[in-house]
């Protein structure tokens, strides 16, 4: 069998989610994203151009993975993320506010602006103090918890939390079909993941099945392949720069307290003793 894309990489996401053509696959798992009840079920969608132009010299130019427009006008955007880069909020919010604003056209009625919904998925454990895997966010008043508006929407899918929940044997995608995309994107690390999806596709989901034949000759594009191994190779390199970045805050912090500790009269097997840093690592850091 072929070696299938990473969908967790984004270029084999869009690939999938967010190529002409591929619209049903789309509609699919929003309706599983988005638990809209069957008479609300999305039938067609709309891909849009991922691309807002900066709007003055000082704006960033923002590209969106996946961005579509429902039946009813709203917007939604698809964003996945392999690498923590600890800005989700406010990316999320900048995101959120250029869609958004992007609808109002000369002549508008601000009555006339459509929902607007981001879901972001994230190779990573976000949302410390939510034992979830898939949580909401809306505007709600701070003390009695009503909605401002459903204007917007923000979602985070953690798929860390929820492979831990299928291992568990928690949630089962034969019944979940947010459970079945999310661990699609997994599947291709996991033979089991695998195995499981493809006896769901054949027996009863016919759009799954269309989204794992697409996934299966995507992967053998050639030119697919060239451009999905060139975005790996930046993320990878993008992420070993994050961990930099991360040790050499730790040593800093770290020189910080060890210095602290110095001035206030402890030597370094003193520090060592009460810390449980190695001696040799605090003499190196108060040479620095």
């Amino acid at each position: 069998m072929t070696k299938r894309l990473d969908l967790r990489v984004d270029f084999a996401f869009k690939s999938l989610f967010g190529t002409h053509g591929n619209e049903s696959i789309l509609a699919a798992f929003l309706n599983a994203a988005l638990r809209f009840p069957d008479e609300k079920k999305i039938h067609k969608v709309q891909l849009l151009d991922p691309h807002f132009n900066k709007e003055n010299q000082e704006d960033k130019r923002s590209i969106l993975d996946v961005h579509a427009q429902l039946e009813d006008g709203s917007r939604v955007n698809i964003e996945i993320q392999l690498n923590n880069k600890h800005d989700m909020e406010k990316r999320t919010l900048y995101y959120w506010s250029k869609m958004y604003s992007s609808q109002m056209k000369e002549g508008m009625d601000y009555g006339e602006l459509c929902k607007t919904i981001t879901i972001n998925i994230v190779n990573f454990r976000y949302l410390s103090h939510i034992h979830d895997y898939h949580s909401t966010f809306q505007l709600y008043e701070r003390e009695q918890k009503v909605l401002l508006t459903d204007m917007l929407e923000i979602h985070f899918m953690e798929l860390p939390k929820l492979l831990i929940k299928w291992r568990n044997k928690e949630v089962d995608p034969r019944e979940d079909q947010l459970v079945r995309w999310l661990l699609l994107l997994e599947a291709s690390e996991d033979e089991e993941i695998t195995h499981v999806l493809e006896e769901i596709a054949m027996q009863e989901d016919q759009v799954l099945k269309k989204a794992m034949d697409e996934w299966e000759r995507v992967s053998q594009d050639p030119e697919v392949i060239l451009a999905y191994e060139a975005r790996r190779k930046a993320l990878l390199d993008e992420k070993s720069a994050l961990r930099r970045a991360e040790n050499q805050g730790e040593t800093k912090a770290l020189r910080t307290v060890v210095l602290s500790m110095t001035e206030k009269g402890m030597n370094p097997t003193e520090i060592a003793g009460l810390t449980g840093i190695p001696e040799e690592i605090i003499k190196k850091l108060l040479q620095q």
